[in-house]
């Protein structure tokens, strides 16, 4: 892997709708990946919507949300310095990279969901038959993206992503814009899942995606594999 390069997207959104809480990308869904990709040999480069700091979801630091790969990241300053730091969308072009990932959080579903700069990115790695992967509400950066005939790029095709009944456990059902698992199905997505908080990722051709933030590891590990073909 110490030739493949791999961009991570992530959230520049951080007000969880009018609540006046904040919201963001999901350490662990950022952290586990993370670490997979760089201990596998890859070179990992971030970017944002706006660059700069990447907001935090605050619930994602509590402590029943912590991991290995969370408490890895909390005392690796380079880490933390990427993420301060993170470089801008619109300056990423998909001919520098091998593939293209989106942790979750609830943040994408605000900035990545419509974000044309992010849209054309990964329609762009598609043309490139180059894969596509995110996890838990990330999978909403590719709900408007389309394929050469125009018809949107999930429709028919296997995909995951954070629950309605996950949703509705975190009782955020009536905060967020939409409900991730409903608009896949609308745009003709093979909806699958898993028991609620369970490890699960699916594969479909270029596109990878996992339900929630235990799934992390296994899109890291099923977009790894696909590089090394």
């Amino acid at each position: 892997m110490s030739s493949k390069k791999i961009l991570v997207v992530l959230t520049s959104h951080s007000d969880l709708g009018n609540t006046g809480h904040k919201t963001g990308f999901w350490v662990e869904e950022f952290a586990a990946p993370y670490y997979a990709f760089i201990d596998a040999g890859a070179e990992v480069t971030v970017a944002t919507p706006k660059g700069g700091q990447a907001p935090i979801d605050p619930n994602s630091e509590l402590s029943d949300a912590q991991t290995a790969a969370t408490k890895r990241f909390y005392e690796d300053q380079t880490a933390q310095n990427i993420i301060a730091n993170t470089q801008l969308l619109s300056d990423m072009k998909q001919e520098n990279f091998d593939a293209i990932f989106y942790p979750g959080g609830h943040g994408p579903l605000w900035d990545l969901t419509n974000n044309e700069t992010s849209i054309a990115l990964i329609e762009s790695f598609l043309h490139a038959e180059k894969p596509i992967s995110s996890v838990c509400h990330a999978p909403s950066a590719f709900l408007n993206i389309k394929d050469s005939k125009g018809e949107y790029y999930v429709k028919g095709k296997t995909v995951t992503a954070f629950k309605n009944s996950e949703e509705d456990a975190v009782q955020l059902t009536d905060v967020v814009p939409f409900l991730l698992e409903d608009e896949l199905k609308k745009r003709g997505a093979e909806y699958q899942s898993s028991a609620d908080w369970s490890a699960f990722a699916v594969q479909d051709g270029l596109m990878i995606t996992g339900q929630n933030p235990a799934s992390s590891e296994l899109v890291a590990e099923k977009l790894l594999t696909a590089l090394s073909k």
